[in-house]
């Protein structure tokens, strides 16, 4: 195995050795690539009813084969948000699927690296309802349950990782940038092995009439939410709340071989960039400089990357945005697009995990995602999205890149390679 050429740098890539996940489109790997291959969309509609605005429908996808209240709990015992019984869950199937139980590695060379936008969303709606809607006490873990790092001190008993476990929160691009960070720290040598990813698990009351009042939310119309989030179509009109976690065992070359862990593919690069401007509004120069920026880490150049799983939020300036980056780092048509959240919906600070899941998968079969409900991208973009509603076949795929910005203006890209 030429791990080295297979990346594409001089130094040895980081491996992925294990995979987990909880998504709208499924939990496992058959069902998320039945999905992907046929641009199967998980969008629904959910009513929303504001006091004296009225019920409006809200276009969502849910996980809706996850029953939080009957997964086991955390080590910590505490009833857990429902986005932290997610990570829990897909932590779980990544260990699993990485052939490692808790313990098995140095603790000390074991860190968590974890992503999420809004942590405790559900469980601070509930909170606040108890609080100002009924009067009543509430529970003496409510802190426990709403702080950004619940998951990250669940995990890291649960897995016995007694090397960093941060959470980073930094909206789309949270998950993103935690798988990044664990890069960087398994190449300084400060750690082996790193459980990454994220959760979130926004579709409640108050989230979901926050994003309602931003006017960011794809409508719903007589047809139904299926196809509402169009990224880069020419009449996109917003995107799709969204919920699900993402998990992935990430180690040195070193250490996988010590344990003898089988890879397929591995992390190779990443990019991160602040646009320093406007807290909503994207720019196109720090764009362009964080997938610079990855390209660099993973000593490749633009032609090598064979496919990009876009940001692609479905909003008028976030896809305008992107389509330039794009063309300036790619060319004009350039590289083969793919857009997921049109599929799963946009999962926040999961969402960087989750949509490089599914360019691994990519990666892995050789197959783009289309972009459901797409006919054709809008012509003032020139780049070359996979649309209708079937999987783009690219045999020979090699690299692949995935872009998560965020609001605030946090920037981060990464990219993954085959092994040979």
């Amino acid at each position: 195995m030429s791990l080295v050429r297979a990346a594409g740098g001089g130094r040895e890539p980081i491996l992925v050795t294990g995979v987990g996940f909880v998504t709208p489109l499924g939990g496992t790997a058959a069902g998320l690539d039945a999905a992907l291959a046929t641009g199967r969309c998980a969008l629904a509609a959910r009513p929303l009813e504001i006091e004296g605005l009225g019920a409006s429908l809200v276009p969502v996808a849910a996980c809706a084969d996850f029953d939080d209240e009957a997964a086991p709990r955390g080590p910590s015992g505490v009833l857990p948000d429902r986005g932290t019984a997610m990570a829990l869950h897909a932590a779980r199937q990544a260990f699993a699927d990485a052939g490692l139980a808790p313990g098995a590695a140095d603790p000390h060379r074991v860190g968590v690296y974890w992503g999420c936008g809004m942590g405790g969303a559900a469980s601070f709606d509930q909170a606040t309802q108890a609080l100002y809607g009924e009067g009543r006490r509430l529970r003496p873990t409510t802190v426990l349950t709403t702080m950004p790092n619940a998951a990250v001190a669940e995990l890291s008993m649960a897995f016995q990782a007694r090397g960093a476990s941060i959470s980073y929160a930094c909206a789309c691009a949270s998950s993103a940038v935690a798988v990044g960070e664990a890069m960087r720290a398994i190449r300084g040598g400060w750690i082996d092995l790193a459980l990454v990813g994220g959760h979130e698990a926004l579709l409640t009351p108050g989230v979901m009439a926050g994003w309602q009042a931003m006017r960011v939310l794809a409508p719903v119309s007589g047809g139904g939410a299926q196809g509402a989030c169009r990224p880069f179509a020419a009449d996109r009109a917003g995107f799709a709340l969204g919920e699900g976690a993402a998990a992935l065992v990430i180690e040195s070359a070193a250490h996988a071989r010590r344990r003898r862990a089988p890879a397929r593919v591995a992390l190779a690069g990443y990019g991160t960039s602040c646009d320093a401007q406007h807290i909503s509004q994207p720019a196109s120069e720090g764009q362009v400089r964080a997938m610079r920026l990855a390209l660099a880490d993973a000593g490749l150049a633009a032609a090598d990357i064979g496919h990009v799983n876009s940001h692609g939020t479905a909003t008028a300036a976030g896809d305008a945005a992107e389509a330039a980056s794009l063309c300036e780092v790619f060319g004009a048509h350039g590289v083969p697009v793919s857009a997921t959240k049109s599929l799963h919906g946009h999962l926040m600070g999961a969402g960087g995990a989750v949509e490089l899941v599914c360019a691994l998968r990519a990666l892995e079969r050789q197959c783009l995602p289309p972009a459901a409900g797409v006919a054709e991208p809008d012509p003032a973009f020139g780049i070359d999205l996979v649309c209708g509603s079937t999987a783009r076949r690219v045999p020979g795929l090699r690299h692949v890149l995935s872009n998560s910005f965020a609001f605030g203006g946090t920037n981060a890209v990464l990219v993954a390679s085959r092994l040979d």
